[in-house]
């Protein structure tokens, strides 16, 4: 069966410009190297440290950024030549919930107009059609109807994320990338965001690429979830077992971090030591070990790729670690 949304070796550089004649004198790597696959209806959770890249690989299946190598296929069609109006007809499938809700409404309109906008641009019914859409929005996302002769300003984040989603679900997409929807929000008010997400994604069929950093959240809406650290992702693998068996260094030192809501519950925790490398000059061999406690020093030279995670009942459970099989050995 051919996937919703399948990315293979996907790679955004931007490059460094300096002097005078803004001359080319590096490049961030971004995203270096990058395969990801969402079936219909499923949700798959991309977590990792900020600025590793996951909001930068959203933006480049969205086409916000236009990828340096690789390809992004939605629906069976590689997106990379596609522009103009074929991009706009795309763009009503694959839609995105920003994580500054704020900053991505246009504070000058009323909410009306923003939930207008969608249809509008894609000339879609009356204006009489439009404002009765604009009140089943505010419907199924549970805001009044005296919202849509509001401005985003009147409204608190929650309420802010709530008009955003509206928005999102308007042309009835099939994929929407969710940039950190609820990591802005209070944590009540994350609980009620990621609900109404579920219900919508049952209600309408929906696909999520869900883009966190957050495990505890991940683990609550996923069906798969990626590891991502510095451009590459490094564990792949079915939600309930990335929890359960996680295999790679930098996995398990995230599962360790979530915190714990029973104080008097004892758990073992992997303190990861400095900062993630810059990716501008990110270290040789695996990137991971100049932070990783089981570091040999082939790790310093040799590159890992996704491989089958040792032990494993479940091939599609991959990972990148050199060292898999000494660590999970030494464990026992």
């Amino acid at each position: 069966m051919t996937a919703l949304l399948r990315v293979k070796a996907l790679k955004k550089h931007f490059p460094i410009r300096s002097g005078v004649f803004k001359r080319q004198t590096g490049v961030v790597r971004a995203v270096d190297g990058v395969d990801l696959s969402l079936e219909a209806g499923q949700t798959l959770g991309l977590v990792g440290e900020s600025g590793c890249g996951k909001t930068t690989v959203g933006r480049c299946i969205v086409r916000l950024y236009r990828p340096t190598a690789g390809s992004v296929a939605f629906q069976g069609r590689d997106l990379a030549g596609v522009k103009g109006r074929e991009l706009r007809k795309v763009r009503r499938d694959i839609q995105m919930i920003f994580q500054d809700p704020y900053e991505s409404l246009n504070s000058r309109h009323t909410v009306g107009t923003l939930l207008e906008e969608p249809f509008a641009i894609h000339h879609i019914g009356t204006p009489g059609q439009r404002r009765k859409k604009v009140v089943e929005l505010l419907e199924r996302v549970g805001l009044p109807l005296r919202a849509a002769n509001r401005f985003p300003h009147e409204f608190s984040g929650g309420q802010r994320q709530r008009i955003g989603i509206a928005r999102s679900i308007a042309l009835n997409p099939k994929l929407i990338i969710c940039d950190e929807p609820v990591s802005a929000l209070d944590v009540s008010i994350q609980a009620q965001v990621v609900n109404l997400l579920l219900r919508l994604q049952k209600e309408l069929g929906l696909a999520y690429l869900f883009i966190a950093h957050d495990l505890a959240v991940i683990k609550h809406v996923s069906d798969w979830v990626a590891v991502m650290y510095l451009g590459k992702i490094v564990e792949y693998t079915r939600a309930e077992e990335i929890y359960r068996r996680p295999v790679h260094p930098y996995t398990r030192a995230l599962i360790a971090a979530i915190p714990v809501a029973d104080p008097s519950q004892v758990t073992s925790r992997m303190v990861l030591t400095g900062e993630v490398p810059s990716p501008i000059h990110p270290p040789a061999g695996c990137h991971f070990h100049p932070r990783c406690p089981f570091v040999a020093e082939r790790c310093k030279k040799e590159r890992p790729a996704l491989q089958p995670a040792p032990g494993s009942a479940d091939p599609s459970h991959l990972q990148a670690c050199l060292r898999v099989h000494e660590i999970e050995a030494a464990s026992v």
